[in-house]
């Protein structure tokens, strides 16, 4: 690297390396914690329930689930049921705001070059499907959407801050818009996203290059499906969270196929990815555990914790998505 390119990088606040130091992170979630548990992947009611009672009986502390199909994939009651049950357990629910490139008449996201635009908005139309998507679920309480598109997070941050989404609605960064480095994390941080759930092969040491500019949380995958590259990162955890902190630790699940959009034809098999999906984040607790020797010397967050997304209670929610007063 350049002695020119490294200080005009440092006028910016931005590292011109990687940071192979791995320094300490001293950045925690708003109750102090250092990390959190999300279990992605959770399609509809039953699946929510299914990792509720699985994180239940083996004392696994999920504060977060989140959901891949979209919300117009979900009926008025099934988004009302997530809303109830997630406020229940005082537990952020996520859902994917859709449709996509991918999931039209895109000839370009059916070619060898497709993942590079099936994630994006495919036209004005499109744009303001995604912002129907939104808009839907804040009004049955919901208040975290998954997002993969830069300008619908544009558009999302704007409307946020005018008023016409609710203050405390959250955007968290899809993995399928990726956000590799140090300057399209400030980037989409500036437009809004509230969490960035980072590619799934960065490095711990490119991973501290973008905490070191962000201070929002990120998401990383500990376990990720095959068609996101099949990682097991079981053994970095230590090293994840501290590095890393504030961090949501993801347990995905290698050997499954993509589910999306996901359907009741698919309900028992979502529903056994589902509890597996926990069993496999307190294997990696226990790792953290066995591999710290009892000293737990980060802490992570319970439901009900500050800054998560917890839905409202649907006869709490007004047609604008906001608390109606009684």
């Amino acid at each position: 690297m350049t002695d020119r390119t490294t200080a005009a990088l440092g006028t910016l606040g931005l590292p011109a390396t990687d940071l192979r130091a791995l320094p300490d992170s001293r950045r925690t979630f708003p109750d102090g914690a250092h990390y959190r548990i999300e279990i992605p992947s959770t399609e509809g009611p039953s699946g929510l329930s299914a990792v509720l009672e699985e994180a239940e009986r083996l004392d696994v502390p999920v504060t977060r689930i989140s959901q891949g199909s979209g919300v117009f994939m979900c009926t008025d009651g099934e988004l009302d049921d997530i809303a109830r049950v997630s406020a229940h357990a005082g537990i952020e629910a996520s859902l994917f705001a859709r449709p996509n490139a991918g999931w039209s008449a895109s000839a370009m996201a059916r070619s060898t070059v497709g993942p590079l635009v099936a994630p994006v908005a495919h036209g004005a139309d499109q744009l303001a499907a995604v912002m129907d998507d939104v808009f839907r679920a804040a009004d049955h309480g919901i208040r975290s959407v998954l997002i993969e598109d830069i300008g619908v997070l544009s558009v999302f941050g704007a409307l946020r801050r005018a008023g016409q989404l609710p203050a405390d609605m959250q955007a968290k960064v899809s993995v399928m818009l990726p956000v590799a480095n140090p300057a399209s994390a400030r980037v989409v941080a500036d437009l809004g996203a509230s969490t960035i759930n980072l590619p799934t092969d960065l490095t711990l040491s490119e991973i501290a290059a973008i905490r070191a500019v962000v201070d929002v949380p990120l998401d990383v995958y500990v376990e990720c499906p095959d068609n996101l590259g099949g990682f097991m990162r079981y053994h970095e955890i230590p090293e994840l969270i501290r590095v890393a902190a504030p961090v949501y630790l993801k347990f995905g699940l290698r050997g499954t196929a993509d589910p999306y959009p996901a359907g009741t034809h698919l309900t028992a098999q979502l529903v056994g990815f589902a509890r597996e999906r926990v069993r496999r984040a307190r294997l990696g607790l226990d790792l953290l555990e066995r591999s710290l020797g009892g000293d737990l010397i980060w802490r992570t967050s319970r439901p009900g914790a500050a800054g998560l997304a917890v839905p409202l209670m649907p006869a709490a929610v007004g047609g604008s998505g906001a608390l109606v007063s009684h």
